[in-house]
């Protein structure tokens, strides 16, 4: 009757696969065999646009995608925002499956990775086929996940490159203030909406300097997670991608344009660089599709703020919003050249 018994059990786990478990090993990360493997079916080179949120990656990616041999499109969040594409594999059942004995494709390997891969690869080739082009990338913002993303996006795509576009937290502040304003954002306490009312009825103190358009838990939260998102995103950017990696600044992409997305292109492998690129980047630039999406929204809010401006933040802030910023993130705007020192 035992012999019987370990029969039984054997051939349930050939067929079924071992009992259930709670929790799923770690997702193995590609293989560089996987990765010549797969792109015999999906050749396109791939790149991807982070940035915390309010710091650029949409303008950038509609430059990028001027050039007659990139393309991308908006916001997948592959590694940037739950519930991610490791979502897809990231399951007991999903392993089971992907691993178990019976299922004799995957060669005795987790075939996650080649899951993952795929899936996103298809997604974006597929657009790239459309337009025509052989180079395609996804701009997602990265506001919470900081360098868990940057490991994500290499554990799938070690051979793809990375783009990281920081801008000044100050004004980043500032624009994701106005945003939470204009949308009304379910997020907005009692203070805030107090702040919105008085904001409509006079905009004069909020000029001058006597009224900050801020709470303080709203300046320190915001800043700290910026802070955070760049010390992260460019180490672990650096660590794991090397020369694969470019970062860039959104002020330096205002004043010079041309130039960055020379940089940019040729990072991302282009044949050429024509001069007339300079001309459609002008006129691409010179439109502002979400100060438009704002002022529709909600005009009178809209309205009181330059969208898209570097250096909003010194007309608006307070000396105590000035303080409470220097304290939470003063030491990251000098490393990122911002300012000389603490002494603004």
């Amino acid at each position: 009757m035992e012999i019987l018994t370990r029969i039984k059990s054997a051939a349930r786990i050939l067929l079924k696969g071992g009992p259930k478990k709670n929790k799923r090993n770690p997702i193995p990360a590609i293989t560089p065999e996987e990765v010549a493997e797969i792109k015999q079916f999906f050749p396109r080179e791939k790149f991807f646009i982070f940035g915390h949120a309010r710091s650029g990656t949409t303008l950038l990616l509609r430059l990028a995608r001027l050039h007659p041999e990139v393309h991308g499109n908006y916001q997948a969040h592959f590694f940037t925002r739950q519930p991610l594409l490791k979502s897809l594999v990231n399951t007991p059942e999903a392993e089971e499956w992907l691993t178990r004995k019976s299922n004799r494709w995957h060669q005795e390997r987790d075939l996650s990775p080649l899951v993952l891969r795929a899936a996103a690869d298809f997604i974006m080739e597929r657009d790239a086929a459309r337009a025509g082009k052989m180079i395609v990338g996804d701009k997602s913002p990265s506001s919470t996940i900081h360098g868990q993303a940057v490991r994500d996006m290499h554990a799938v795509y070690p051979d793809a490159k990375l783009v990281y576009i920081v801008r000044d937290g100050r004004d980043v502040l500032i624009s994701e203030r106005f945003r939470n304003f204009v949308e009304e954002s379910k997020f907005l306490g009692a203070e805030d909406k107090r702040i919105i009312e008085e904001l409509r009825k006079d905009q004069t103190p909020f000029i001058n300097g006597t009224r900050s358009i801020f709470t303080e838990t709203f300046i320190r939260r915001v800043a700290q997670g910026w802070v955070k998102n760049l010390q992260e995103t460019e180490d672990e950017a650096r660590r794991l991608f090397g020369d694969h990696y470019f970062g860039l600044r959104y002020e330096d992409l205002l004043e010079m344009p041309f130039a960055e997305m020379s940089q940019l292109w040729n990072f991302l492998g282009v044949k050429k660089v024509d001069v007339s690129l300079g001309e459609k980047i002008k006129a691409e630039m010179s439109s502002n599709p979400d100060e438009e999406w704002q002022a529709e929204r909600n005009q009178g809010i809209a309205s009181f703020l330059p969208k898209g401006q570097a250096g909003n933040w010194s007309r608006l802030f307070t000396e105590k919003d000035k303080s409470i910023f220097k304290e939470a993130a003063g030491k990251m705007l000098v490393k990122w050249k911002y300012e000389k020192d603490t002494n603004w």
